[in-house]
């Protein structure tokens, strides 16, 4: 699918089959064309061009409420003046249901999102977790083969944020629909989902299974935007490659460190305690390194027992078998089965 707005391009031929029945999350900086290309899925944008199809069905041509999807709203979208009860069977009155019917629905849908106690409470007597809750029994009362949520998360604080995606996960495998997530979090795309799409100017860069996103980036957009890795061009080798920074070694004399492998002379700039781990930011000596910044992780014991400062002189190597060989071009999206994506 494509969307312009005049001679802005902001969703450039995105090609993606998502399996049934999985958990995809749609990763990416803002302004990268994720919330557009969701907005194309629940009929809430019209494509420029391209092809829309849900269950072997086309319904890029049909209206939202025709297409078996219902999306969650970041702002929750709650009504003000019902209770929980009333904005959950509200779909459902639109749609011509007798009441009985979309408020014994709804009591259902409450109990699935454990709010069933405070069914007659108004929005504002809610917390926002509690408010996020109500929204996506609301989404869920209309039985969509496709829930589109929104950042849905985006609203809460750290540790209510890691319950609720435990919640989405875990309605998700009760339910067996398809999830589609936008999120800018790489840790929340890499605790939800089966399938993380990462976009970039409007492109999916890559679209694989997490543990294969973040073991094998495909572009260094891709490498660098998921974190965890430094992008390198090592002196006397073509292209760039990704080395984890968990898996660089350091010493101090620049001798041959155990196991060999490439190395780069650097200087400790920043030394960050982080509990389990120390970061260490480095700066690289050798001008002709592309990447003269690199991010070296150490587990808090290793450090402990052989300390770096800053300003010290130090050798940074990593094994071959280490070094991920990147694109410049972003890989086309396969076409993958929820089976493969499954660990």
């Amino acid at each position: 699918m494509t969307k312009r707005y005049g001679a802005a391009l902001a969703v450039d031929s995105v090609d993606l089959k998502i399996p049934a029945g999985a958990y995809c999350c749609l990763l990416g900086p803002s302004g990268c064309g994720k919330t557009t290309t969701l907005r194309m899925i629940a009929g809430h944008e019209t494509a420029t061009d391209g092809h829309l199809v849900i269950g072997g069905r086309e319904v890029g041509h049909l209206p939202p409420a025709a297409r078996g999807t219902a999306m969650m709203f970041q702002s929750y979208a709650l009504f003000p003046h019902l209770d929980c009860l009333d904005n959950v069977a509200f779909g459902p009155r639109m749609r011509g249901v007798d009441k009985a019917t979309r408020r014994r629905r709804a009591r259902e849908m409450l109990a699935l999102v454990q709010m069933e106690a405070l069914a007659h409470r108004l929005p504002a007597q809610l917390s926002g977790g509690q408010q996020q809750r109500v929204a996506l029994a609301r989404a869920l009362v209309t039985e969509p083969s496709v829930l589109l949520l929104d950042e849905p998360l985006s609203a809460l604080d750290p540790f209510l944020r890691i319950q609720v995606r435990a919640e989405l996960k875990r309605l998700q495998a009760e339910l067996g629909i398809t999830f589609i997530h936008v999120t800018h979090s790489q840790e929340e795309a890499m605790a939800l989902s089966d399938l993380v799409v990462v976009m970039n100017n409007g492109r999916i860069e890559q679209a694989a299974s997490p543990r294969e996103v973040f073991a094998r980036p495909g572009t260094a957009f891709v490498a660098r935007f998921i974190g965890g890795h430094n992008v390198i061009a090592p002196p006397g080798r073509d292209g760039l490659v990704a080395v984890r920074t968990d898996r660089i070694r350091l010493s101090r004399d620049g001798g041959a460190d155990e196991g060999g492998g490439p190395s780069l002379a650097a200087r400790v700039e920043t030394v960050e305690y982080q509990g389990s781990f120390v970061q260490l930011r480095l700066r690289a000596l050798d001008a002709r390194v592309a990447a003269t910044e690199l991010f070296v992780v150490l587990p808090d014991d290793a450090f402990a027992a052989r300390p770096f400062l800053v300003d010290d002189d130090v050798t940074a190597r990593w094994a071959e078998a280490d070094a991920h060989p990147l694109s410049d071009v972003p890989p086309p999206a396969p076409a993958l089965t929820l089976k493969e994506l499954t660990p």
